[in-house]
C-alpha cells in the first residue's frame, strides 16, 4: 500500500475540514439558522432519495466518508485517513474515533460495509452502477477500517464518497427491514452535526445540534429550520424581512436574487457547486415517436434559444450548455458540435424527418421546482409549436414527476443532473445502456443505447493516464452530440445570498448542501 500523499495529495491538507476563519475572529456558539427548502422533500432518507431538497436537508444529518474542497481535493469526513494501492485496486479507509449515531449506538466499519455492499446497491442506482461495474468486494478488516477491493482500476473512484453518493446508513436501523417503509425515513438517524427534531408538513423541518458529535466543539449553531414557503415571491420577502437567513438561486426568482445580491448588507457567493456542477436538459423519450427520430431531436435543439433561456428566464444565473459534459468540469471538449438557434433549419429538419407531428399529441413534464421551471416549460412549448409540435404541459408535484420519469411514463421532461466531479460518476449514468433501469429519475430514463458509447465510457473510466481518458471522453461527447442523446439546455450557476452575520457558510465543493458544522452566527 502507498500513502495517498504519494499521489499528489497532502494528508495534512486533507484532514483540514473547512476554510480558515477570518483573521482575529473566534466562532460564536449558539443561534438559529433559517433556511428555505423548496419544494418540500418527499422524504428525508438520503439513501433512498437523491432529489435536491432531500440532499439539502439530509446533508446535515448524514455523512459520507469524504468531503471535497472547491478544487475537488478529498478531505476527511467519517474517514480520517485513506490509502490507495499502487495498482489502483485497493482503497483502505480508517474511520474517525468515537462516532455515534444519533440514537447513541456506536458507528463502526460494519455500517459502511452494510451501506456500500447491501443497502445502496438496492436503493441507489448511481452507487449500484459503480459498485457492480468496478467493486469486487467491501470488507471490514477492523472495527475502524474498511477496504474496497476493485475488479479493475477506476480513475473516478475517490470522488464517489461524498454524502449524497455514499451516505452512510445505520445498519442496526435498516438491516432486515423494508428499506422504503422504514419509519426512520421520516425521522432519520445519522452521524452528522445536526439531529432531526420535528417536521411540520407545509411549515418547517427542524434540526438541532448533535451534542455528541464526533468533531470536538462542533457544530456551533443550536438549531436549523428549513422553512417551507409556498412561492418564490414570498421567499424573497422572507429574506428581506429577516425571516430566513440564506437564499439559493432556486429559492427565489432570478431578478430577486440579483436585487438582493446588490444590497450592502448581504453577502453573496457562487462557490460551492464545484462537485455538483448542475446541468439542465430536456429528456426526450427515445422509445416513442417522434423522439425516436434523430432529425426530430436535432430540430428541437435548433428551435430553442439557450442564450435567451440563460439570460431572460434564469436572469444570468446560468450559461448555455454546450454538450454532455459541463464546461466547468474535467474532460469537457470545446470542439463538440453545437446547435445554434435557427427556426428555419429546425423546420427543414422536421420536413426531412418524414414525421407527421400533427398526428401526435405530446405532453411536456416540467420539473416542479418553482416558477422559473414553469416559465421554461411555457417557453419550450411555444418554441416547439412554431415547428409543428402539439404539446400540452403536464403539471405535477415532486412525487408525481419523480414517479413518471422513473417509470418512463413521459414524452418529454425537464430534468437536471449533478456531474459529481467526474463524467464516470455524474454523466455516464444517463447514457449507459446498462443503466436503463426503472425506479429512479437519475438513470438512463430516456432509453439511449449505443454500444460504442458504452465502450468509450468504460475505456475512459479505466484509463491509466488522463490523456487516454480525455481522448475517450472527447470521442463520446462527439457521438452524444450528433445523436442528441439529451437536449442540453444550460449549466446552472448557483448564487447563495446570506446575512453578513452568517459565517463559514460555504466551505466545500458541495456548498450549503454540506454539513454546516463549521458555520456560525456572529453575535
Amino acid at each position: 500500500m502507498v500513502e495517498i500523499s504519494r499521489r499528489n495529495f497532502s494528508v495534512a491538507a486533507l484532514l483540514a475540514s473547512a476554510a480558515p476563519l477570518r483573521a482575529a475572529e473566534t466562532p460564536s456558539r449558539g443561534g438559529v439558522l433559517n433556511l428555505v427548502v423548496q419544494p418540500e422533500p418527499a422524504t428525508l432518507a438520503l439513501g433512498l432519495n437523491l432529489q435536491a431538497p432531500t440532499i439539502y436537508v439530509g446533508g446535515k444529518i448524514f455523512q459520507g466518508l469524504l468531503t471535497y474542497s472547491d478544487k475537488l481535493e478529498p478531505r476527511a469526513s467519517l474517514a480520517r485517513s485513506w490509502t490507495i494501492s499502487a495498482d489502483g485496486l485497493t482503497y483502505s479507509f480508517t474511520l474517525q474515533d468515537n462516532v455515534r449515531w444519533h440514537d447513541g449506538k456506536a458507528f463502526s466499519a460494519d455500517d459502511v460495509v452494510f451501506t456500500a455492499g447491501t443497502f445502496l446497491r438496492e436503493t441507489h442506482p448511481r452507487w449500484r452502477l459503480i459498485f457492480d461495474s468496478y467493486v469486487a468486494g467491501v470488507t471490514a478488516t477492523a472495527k475502524d477500517t474498511v477496504v474496497f477491493q476493485l475488479k479493475k482500476p477506476f480513475s473516478a473512484f475517490l470522488y464517489a464518497f461524498e454524502l449524497s453518493s455514499l451516505p452512510i446508513i445505520p445498519k442496526h436501523i435498516y438491516e432486515g427491514t423494508d428499506y422504503r417503509t422504514n419509519p426512520a425515513n421520516l425521522a432519520p438517524i445519522g452521524t452528522g452535526p445536526f439531529k432531526f427534531k420535528s417536521w411540520r408538513r407545509g411549515q418547517h423541518i427542524q434540526l438541532v445540534r448533535n451534542e455528541d458529535y464526533w468533531k470536538q466543539g462542533r457544530p456551533f449553531i443550536d438549531e436549523i429550520f428549513f422553512r417551507v414557503i409556498p412561492d418564490a415571491a414570498s421567499r424573497a420577502i422572507a429574506f428581506d424581512r429577516k425571516i430566513v437567513d440564506v437564499l439559493r438561486s432556486g429559492d427565489a426568482e432570478g431578478f430577486e436574487i440579483r436585487r438582493i445580491s446588490a444590497q450592502a448588507n448581504v453577502v453573496s457567493t457562487t462557490k460551492g457547486e464545484e462537485m455538483y456542477a448542475p446541468h439542465a436538459f430536456l429528456q426526450m423519450n427515445l422509445r416513442r415517436a417522434p423522439f425516436d427520430n434523430k432529425l426530430v431531436r436535432k430540430a428541437v435543439m435548433h428551435a430553442l434559444n439557450r442564450d435567451f433561456i440563460a439570460r431572460n428566464i434564469w436572469f444570468g444565473s446560468a450559461a448555455p450548455a454546450r454538450g454532455a459534459i459541463s464546461s466547468s468540469t474535467r474532460f469537457y471538449d470545446e470542439n463538440v458540435v453545437q446547435y445554434p438557434y435557427d427556426l428555419k433549419l429546425a423546420k427543414e429538419l422536421i420536413g426531412r424527418s418524414g414525421v407527421d407531428l400533427a398526428a401526435l399529441k405530446l405532453k411536456l413534464l416540467p420539473l416542479p421546482y418553482g416558477q422559473q421551471w414553469d416559465r421554461l416549460a411555457e417557453y419550450i412549448k411555444q418554441q416547439l409549436a412554431q415547428i409543428g409540435f402539439d404539446i400540452a404541459i403536464q403539471s405535477t408535484d415532486v412525487a408525481g414527476w419523480s414517479q413518471a420519469v422513473s417509470d418512463w411514463n413521459f414524452d418529454v421532461a425537464l430534468n437536471y443532473t449533478y456531474q459529481y466531479g467526474d463524467p464516470a460518476l455524474g454523466v455516464a449514468r444517463h447514457y449507459l445502456s446498462s443503466n436503463i433501469i426503472k425506479g429512479t429519475p437519475a438513470a438512463n430514463n430516456h432509453g439511449y443505447s449505443n454500444p460504442v458509447v458504452d465502450r468509450l465510457f468504460a475505456e475512459a473510466a479505466g484509463a491509466v493516464s488522463e490523456a487516454d481518458a480525455r481522448r475517450s471522453y472527447a470521442a463520446v461527447q462527439a457521438i452524444l452530440a450528433d445523436d442528441v442523446a439529451l437536449g442540453w439546455l444550460f449549466e446552472m450557476k448557483n448564487v447563495v445570498v446570506s446575512r453578513p452575520s452568517t459565517r463559514n457558510l460555504v466551505t466545500s465543493a458541495i456548498g450549503v448542501s454540506d454539513m454546516l458544522d463549521e458555520t456560525w452566527i456572529a453575535k
